[in-house]
């Protein structure tokens, strides 16, 4: 028995593939970090769906039908309750859109995330939502419906490079629990909405936040040391760090790091983060000697949401923003298996004595 199925091997996939020890990451042939630096959210969306749709448009159209969806899912937000958090509104607004396993579903998913996150968000704040611009592209369109102003083309271009990064990860939690939904042939819609219930959870997608509380509650480059130091003494996580597959460093963070870098105004905040790490990295190799513990995508992923005034309680749904991509295309890919995930357990309970 494998309790936590990394040794089980559940899929055969063309999708993505996680070299946890040589800290790679490639994308349907493309390594992450070309990706980041070249594609767009419509590119990744074009990458992943190729093959497993019928009647694909080019990258163009594709991102023209993406945002005429975009307008045609504004019209749910009236029809959500209010005091949700921004996870569970995106979830309840993807719940609302038509279940099937068709391109459109798989668009109107994409279009739907943006929509919905900026809209909670927004209203969080007791202000009211902005309308989509069918014009715009994804990530500019998601920063000015969050904003309600025009997104400079740097800004739009580092969400791009956060959304195309975190579009497909393997089989991680929420792909798997996704790829399971699929194969009952419940449709897209479903998958997306198990996909996201497990990205909630604080062991998966909801790192981000708690990375800033952390560089936040240092405060400062000469408290580092003493601050690490109490928390490994009190057992905390230090967010940020480690990851259940790679051995060395996520080469996902580096994507990031490279991204946010490019952004006005970033070096100081930068400069801090390098700080820490460098301090966290040392204070971890010199405890755990033979287990490495490296930076994750989750480090870099925080300083890149909060330069572009993402709130923290947001980072989890920006995440499902670009992860979506990810759960339709393994979906399909699923579904085009056939096979309903049915594994078996080992009963330990008790058993009726023998007459």
């Amino acid at each position: 028995m494998d309790s936590g199925l990394e040794n089980v091997v559940a899929a055969e996939t063309i999708l993505s593939d996680v070299d946890g020890q040589n800290g790679r990451l490639i994308i349907r042939g493309w390594p992450v970090e070309m990706l980041a630096a070249s594609m767009a959210f419509e590119d990744a969306a074009h990458l992943l769906w190729q093959g497993f749709f019928e009647g694909l448009p080019d990258v163009r159209a594709l991102g023209a039908r993406i945002g005429a969806a975009r307008e045609e899912v504004f019209a749910l937000v009236a029809d959500l309750p209010g005091g949700l958090d921004v996870i569970s509104f995106l979830r309840a607004g993807w719940a609302l859109l038509p279940d099937d396993e068709s391109l459109e579903a798989a668009i109107r998913l994409a279009a739907a995330g943006p929509v919905l996150t900026a809209a909670a968000v927004r209203r969080g704040r007791g202000e009211a939502p902005v309308a989509p611009d069918r014009n715009a592209s994804q990530s500019s369109d998601f920063l000015r419906m969050l904003t309600g102003i025009p997104a400079g083309q740097a800004e739009a271009r580092a969400l791009d490079a956060y959304l195309v990064t975190v579009c497909d990860h393997g089989l991680n939690a929420s792909t798997f629990a996704a790829r399971v939904v699929a194969s009952t042939r419940a449709g897209l819609v479903s998958a997306a909405v198990a996909g996201v219930s497990a990205l909630k959870g604080p062991l998966h997608g909801g790192a981000p936040g708690p990375v800033l509380d952390m560089i936040d509650a240092i405060g400062a480059p000469a408290n580092a040391e003493r601050w690490i130091e109490g928390a490994l003494g009190r057992g905390d996580r230090l967010m940020g760090f480690g990851h259940r597959v790679y051995r060395v460093r996520d080469p996902r963070a580096d994507a990031l790091k490279a991204a946010v870098a490019r952004l006005p105004g970033t070096t100081g905040r930068i400069a801090f983060a390098e700080h820490i790490e460098r301090a966290i990295l040392g204070r971890l190799a010199a405890k755990y000697p033979h287990r490495r513990l490296e930076t994750n995508v989750e480090f870099y992923t925080a300083l890149l949401l909060e330069a572009l005034g993402l709130p923290r309680e947001a980072f989890t749904a920006v995440f499902a923003c670009g992860r979506v991509l990810g759960w339709t295309a393994h979906a399909r890919e699923q579904i085009g298996d056939g096979r309903l995930v049915r594994p078996r357990s080992v009963y330990r309970g008790p058993v009726p004595e023998a007459a």
